[in-house]
Order: structure tokens, then C-alpha cells, then sequence
């Protein structure tokens, strides 16, 4: 999260203020305080002991406005504004966060965050510096307290796998995997970012028959992308590709989530194409896939998810020409303040390989606001993917700045 400097604050150092506040809402999150241990069957336990996070103080001599456009994703300086401390990252025995707080030359500064994953996903990790910045800002509690109880989404008893989870499936395929792909291209591989804004989307919607015309911005921007991908990716028409969808399940009828709840509390359902059914077919094809993941998302897939970890013994999820993507719009970590205001951009730093996001807050050099994209790819396939963009009308952006 970027932030600048604010004329109210210019006495405050942003470090001490959340340093401290840091300290006060671990009192509330104190698991996010201990370390992850493993117990019988290979299960996952917080073991509480007090031990605290990770917190790196910096200083830059630079503004924000020297950073240009390494405020957006992919940050080009991520070594530098998240010290990856020796020793830190693992998943047992570290600690679940790391923060650096960086100090610029014009008065604003930077906070970073690393999350230990097992213990939170996105929408809960927001929760908790909601709590760092009400704190900071001088309340006592937080507004929304928070609830443990993993069990909720605890698998039954006995487990029973009901459904097809195709994102844990080990399928048999025709050429090596993209992991061996990326290895091979593991020098060239490019980090770039896309801007999907009014006439980018109307360009795409074009190809889309009529009755799916009511598909959101999300559903055919999913879409155009997977598809697009897969185009660049040249791959044997035999090979199986998925798509896979982050959806949260918080609100879902029948799982009772609290609203305090922050854990993980998301699945991806998957959809597979032939790889050459999927670039051949017009992008309503592709489409009719991905608006089917999200009737898939009942409390019955769920739980049968839930049932399958345990079965399976905590499978991993297939990354073998496969596209994750998450909508992050609403995250809102652009707008947690800490007493200099809302964030220039508050989200994550940039693409994987093999997953995206969709991130709000850009504008174009027109004005427009809009999508952006970052897409992580070896630099042939990338050119081929941008190539693939620019013959539907989409190109890449020049320019692009965030909305404050």
C-alpha cells in the first residue's frame, strides 16, 4: 500500500504509529502472534506462543512520485520494500507475518505485507489491518471483532467427496507440464500488466452472442483472457486446460460464516477444454464455461471440498496448464487508513504464472477508469498473448495511473 504524505501528520512517523497499532490489534488476532506446528494426520495447528510477527523499518530516498509506474503492478521493487528476512517464509515454525514499513523522501511511505497462507486468505487478512488502522486512528476495539472458529468449515463425519473437483484432478497429458515450460523459460519470464477499461470491454463484448450478453465484466473478462492465453500458449489440441474461479464463500446459505470470520474461506471451482476446442471455439464458448463455475458454488460443493482434503490428504491444487483468477476489486486495501488517508494503490504486487487478478483503481491517459490485469509469462509466449490481445482491439497500455 502507497501512501502520501498528509499535512495533519507531518509530526507523525508512520512507523511508531503502526508499530503500535500493530501491537494493540494482535491482541485481538493474537494466532497471527504464534506459529504454525503440524499434529497427527499431517493437520495444521496454531500453536499460540506469543512469539509475534516479523515488523522491517526503512527508509528511501525517493517520493512516491519517482516510483511512477512501479506503484501498479508488478512492483519493481518488491526486494526492496519487503525484505524476505533469512529463514522467515517457511509454513512451520515461522513467523505467519511479515512487515516492512518504508519511509519516502516526501513524507509518505510504504507498507508491506507477507501473509503465511494457511492461516488467512485475502478477505481475512483486509479484516485484520482494518483493525491495524481503526486502532491507529485512536478506537479501542475493532468495529468488527474477530471470530476464530475454523471449524465451521471444518470436512463432515464421516467425510464423503460428492462433487467434481476438477482443480485437485491429475490428469494425463500430452506434453510436459507448464511447470517444466516455465523451468525451461525460468531466465525470460516477463511480468506485465493490462488495462481493460469502457472500450476495451466493449471490443471483447463484441464476440459474445446475445443471450450471454448479461455475463459481468468479470465473467467475460475471465473469459477473453483464459482463452487468449491458451492461444499463446501453442499447445497440442489433445491438451487438457482449466480455468479456475476464487470465489468467497462467506455469505453462502448453509455455512453460517460470521462476519468476523478470517480464515480461509474461498474455493476454486474449475472448468477443463480441450485446448484446441477452447481456441477455436468463439469466446462464447469459454464463457458458457466459466458462468457455469459460480451455480457450482453450493454449500454441497463446499463441504465436499471440505471432505476431500481430508481424504486426499490435503491435495494440491493442479497447476498444469491451468489459469487461476480472483476478482480483488472489492478488497478494499486501498481504502484502510492509518491516519494519512486512503492508499495511491492499496492491493497485491503482481501476477504468478499460473494465476491473476482483477485490480480496480487505474485510469488510462484518457481518464477512463478501469480493470487492471498483470499477467507473469515467459517472454515468448507473453509476446505471443499481447499479439493475441492487439487482434481483438486491446492494446497495451502506454500509461496507466492510479485513480487518486
Amino acid at each position: 500500500m502507497f501512501y502520501r504524505s498528509h499535512p495533519s501528520m507531518k509530526r507523525e512517523d508512520p512507523v511508531k504509529v503502526i508499530k503500535e497499532a500493530l501491537g494493540k490489534a494482535l491482541v485481538f488476532y493474537y494466532p497471527f502472534a504464534g506459529r504454525i506446528i503440524e499434529g497427527p494426520r499431517s493437520k495444521l495447528l496454531v500453536d499460540c506462543t506469543g512469539e509475534g510477527i516479523l515488523f522491517v523499518e526503512a527508509d528511501a530516498d525517493v517520493t512516491i512520485d519517482q516510483l511512477g509506474d512501479s506503484i501498479k503492478p508488478p512492483c519493481s521493487y518488491i526486494e526492496e520494500f519487503l525484505h524476505d528476512v533469512p529463514g522467515s517464509s517457511g509454513v512451520l515454525g515461522c513467523p505467519l507475518l511479515l512487515i516492512q514499513v518504508t519511509r519516502l523522501a516526501c513524507g509518505g511511505f510504504i507498507f508491506a505485507i507477507r501473509l503465511n497462507h494457511t492461516m488467512s486468505d485475502s478477505l481475512g487478512l483486509s479484516k485484520f489491518l482494518n483493525t491495524v488502522g481503526e486502532l491507529a486512528l485512536g478506537a479501542s476495539t475493532p468495529s468488527l471483532l474477530p471470530v476464530w472458529e475454523r471449524e465451521i468449515l471444518n470436512a463432515r463425519n464421516p467425510p464423503r467427496v460428492t462433487c467434481v473437483h476438477h482443480e485437485y484432478e491429475q490428469l494425463t497429458h500430452t506434453e510436459t507440464s507448464i511447470v517444466m515450460t516455465l523451468q525451461e523459460h525460468e531466465k525470460d519470464m516477463t511480468h506485465r500488466s493490462f488495462f481493460f477499461g469502457p472500450s476495451e470491454l466493449k471490443s471483447i463484448r463484441k464476440h459474445i452472442p446475445p443471450h450471454l450478453q448479461k455475463c459481468s465484466n468479470f465473467e467475460v473478462l475471465a473469459s477473453f483472457l483464459w482463452r487468449s492465453r491458451t492461444i499463446a500458449l501453442q499447445l497440442d489440441p489433445d491438451e487438457v486446460v482449466r480455468i479456475s474461479v476464487m470465489i468467497n464463500v462467506r455469505g453462502k446459505q448453509g455455512l453460517n460464516v460470521p462476519s468476523g470470520y478470517y480464515g480461509n474461506a474461498f474455493a476454486y471451482p474449475t472448468a477443463i477444454s480441450k485446448a484446441g476446442l477452447l481456441c477455436q471455439s468463439p469466446l462464447g464458448y469459454a464463457l458458457e464455461l466459466v458462468r457455469r463455475l459460480k451455480t457450482q458454488m453450493s454449500e454441497e460443493y463446499i463441504k465436499s471440498a471440505a471432505d476431500l482434503m481430508v481424504l486426499k490428504g490435503r491435495p494440491h491444487y493442479t497447476t498444469v496448464w491451468s489459469f487461476l483468477i480472483a476478482d480483488v476489486t472489492r478488497l478494499g486495501l486501498g481504502d484502510i487508513d492509518f491516519g494519512w488517508g486512503k492508499a495511491v494503490y492499496g492491493g497485491l504486487i503482481g501476477a504468478r504464472p499460473c494465476a491473476s487478478y482483477h485490480v480496480s483503481g487505474f485510469k488510462n491517459s484518457y481518464g477512463e477508469e478501469g480493470i487492471l490485469v498483470p499477467i507473469l509469462l515467459p517472454l515468448p509466449i507473453m509476446n505471443r498473448f499481447q499479439q493475441e490481445l492487439l487482434s481483438n482491439g486491446i492494446e497495451y497500455p502506454r500509461k496507466i495511473a492510479p485513480r487518486l
